[in-house]
Formats: structure tokens, sequence, C-alpha cells
């Protein structure tokens, strides 16, 4: 919506600033199967009750005239495929135990029944939607922050599931159907939430060899990391299960109640990215994706008043956007560390007691080595 309310030129500075050769060359983009808190209302692709055949499923004008719009103009001026996956925040309120979009509910019934089918089936049909405008995904996650959805009260879009619930909807719903549709090739990524939930969750799923012969990934957010330590989540995760790999789907800045939301020119809110960034891929995370492409002034539209800050901030009012230093701390690795990169061994020769650096080197695939240091 921000990006759509500027004139096409500066549409297409924004998006080839981002996507382009020219630019960073943002290559994995996460987008929201229906509507999320950073929509201007709620809805979802089916809200007539009962439909549990889904004929009432059509993709909305946000859909038709925002998303898919800007997709195909950034793949346009992106240089190689962008590898695009999509996060669900609720199901339709009718499939839900509290009858609502937000607040605490899951799915009616259990895994294995219509309520559980049914969902399973709009994932699909999102995707054969999306397949008609000619966007194709590399993933979809089972759920935006299951764990949100136990919240008494919640103040957003939610879909609620505890580790054993996402095991069982995964082993007997959602993996059969991406399984057995046109998607088969599709990537599953489960959690896709805090990262204090490891090794726990993953413990219960992928120690269910029917659930885990259909995911690839486990999907991790950054708004708990100070009661998490990354070696006792993120690592003892990977080693554990080795062959499913860890990918950050989620962080933003300006999302605590004290914290300003938009500020402009912030360059700690830089500073405190790289270095999630980099903690995370010294730690076998392989990828790392911010919340919002572009937000107004205010940090918005957001229907929940969620306001936070993004790299790139637009002031519609003045056809004009700002680069934030956020947008340049991403761009030391999108630009720099693209996809096929192998993280490598990096020696200090001579530590530097006076300094605060934090660093990670990569063996690119075109052959060359890339180090990515962050004085802080």
């Amino acid at each position: 919506m921000n990006i759509m309310a500027l004139s096409p030129g500066a549409q297409t500075n924004l998006l080839m600033s981002y996507f382009s050769e020219e630019g960073i060359e943002y290559n994995l983009v996460r987008i929201p199967m229906a509507s999320c808190d950073f929509s201007v209302r709620l809805y979802t692709y089916d809200d007539s009750e009962g439909d549990f055949e889904l004929r009432n499923f059509s993709l909305t004008e946000e859909d038709t005239k925002l998303k898919i719009p800007i997709l195909q103009h950034a793949q346009a001026v992106a240089r190689t495929p962008l590898s695009l996956y999509a996060s669900p925040w609720t199901s339709p309120a009718w499939l839900k135990t509290n009858e609502a979009m937000t607040g605490r509910g899951t799915l009616k019934g259990k895994p294995g029944d219509k309520y559980h089918k049914t969902w399973a089936n709009y994932f699909i049909r999102f995707l054969d939607e999306y397949a008609k405008h000619n966007l194709t995904f590399w993933a979809v996650t089972a759920g935006n922050e299951p764990t949100a959805g136990e919240i008494v009260f919640y103040p957003f879009q939610c879909l609620g599931f505890s580790p054993e619930h996402q095991r069982d909807f995964i082993a007997q719903d959602l993996g059969p159907a991406l399984a057995n549709s046109s998607h088969k090739g599709i990537q599953l990524i489960m959690l896709d939430d805090q990262r204090v939930m490891l090794p726990y969750w993953a413990e219960v799923v992928l120690n269910d060899p029917v659930a885990a012969s259909f995911i690839n990934g486990i999907g991790i957010h950054w708004y708990l990391d100070f009661l998490a330590p990354i070696d006792l989540t993120l690592s003892i995760t990977h080693h554990l299960f080795p062959s499913y790999y860890l990918l950050s789907t989620e962080a933003s800045t300006g999302s605590y109640f004290w914290e300003p939301r938009v500020i402009l020119g912030g360059w700690d809110r830089g500073s405190k990215y790289s270095h999630s960034i980099l903690t995370n891929l010294n730690n076998y995370v392989t990828g790392w994706t911010d919340w919002n492409l572009a937000l107004d002034m205010e940090g918005g539209p957001n229907w929940s008043k969620n306001y936070v800050d993004s790299p790139v901030i637009v002031d519609s009012s003045k056809d004009l956007f700002y680069k934030q230093p956020m947008f340049y701390h991403m761009g030391h690795f999108s630009k720099f560390v693209p996809e096929g990169s192998q993280r490598v061994r990096l020696v200090i020769a001579k530590k530097c007691y006076k300094c605060s650096l934090e660093h990670a080197a990569f063996l690119r695939p075109d052959g060359a080595a890339a180090l990515v240091v962050l004085n802080r």
C-alpha cells in the first residue's frame, strides 16, 4: 500500500533499490496469506460460514491490486528469480474455536477432520490462485506465531497451535495436501515463531517420522531473543536435526511498547539488524527476513496500531521515500552474500581488545570470498 501510494517512477526506484542489481538484491520475500496486523482490515480468502469445499475462496483487492503487481514488478527488476514464501496469520473465523480472527483460538476439532482438511486445502487454493498470476512459491510456513493464538485477548490475527497439534496437523493434513497437489515441490517450514521455543518444539514435531518427512526447515522470529541464548536454542537444534535448515522469518525494530515506532536515520536500529544477522549466521541459520519492505511515517498502516520501524519509510505526501540505516545494513548481506554462499571459519591473527567487532566470512558461488564486519 505504501509503495503503491508513490508515483510510478518512485515505485520503480524503490523496488530497484531493493531487488535490482543496482540495488541491494533482495532475493527472499515473505508474503502474508490474506490479512495480518499490517493490513487495513481483517479478512481471509473465504469468510463464508461452513464453506468446507472452499467454493467461495477468492483473492481480494489487496492481492490483485497491491501484492501481486508489486511482486511482479520486483521480479521484473531482479536479476535472478525471487524465492517467495507465504505465511498465514489466521484461518477463517468459522474454522476456529473462538469464532474470531483475533484472541485465543485454534482450529475446531482435531487433526484429520474436516476443519483441519479444509484449512490445509486453503493453502493449496492460495498457491493455485497465485500461480494463475505467474507467481510460484518456494515455501510456506505452517502458520505465523502459533503460540500467539494461545494468548487470551491477543490483539491481532492469530491461530493457536501447540507443538503436538502442529505435528499432527502437518502429518495428517497439511503435509499430504501439499504432497498431493501440483505444488508438491514446495518447501514446508515449521514453527515460524520465537526461538525460545527451541529445541523443544523441534523435538516434538521432528521426532515424529511422518511429520518430519514433510518438513524442510524451521522458522524463527527475533522478538524474544533476549530470553533465548543462541547456543541453547539454535545450536542445539541444529545438532539435533542437522537435515533441517533454520531460517529467520521475521524481525522488526520499534516493536516494543516502550520504544519510539519510527526513528528516521536511527543508526542503532541498523546495528541491531547486523548484530542479529551475524549471530544467527554464525549459529547455523541460513537466511534472515525483515518484516516490512516499506512503512509510512507513522510506522503503518496497521489496523491494530501495532506500528514499527522499517528499512524504507514512505512520505507519500511528498512522493518520496527514505532509505534508513537498516536498509544499508541489510544490503551488506543481501548484496555481498548471495544465495548459495557457504559460511567458512574465520581465524583472527591478532585480536583487537579495544574493538567491538562482529564478523562472518563466506565463500560465494562465484568463487569469491565475502567478509562482513560490524563495529559495534
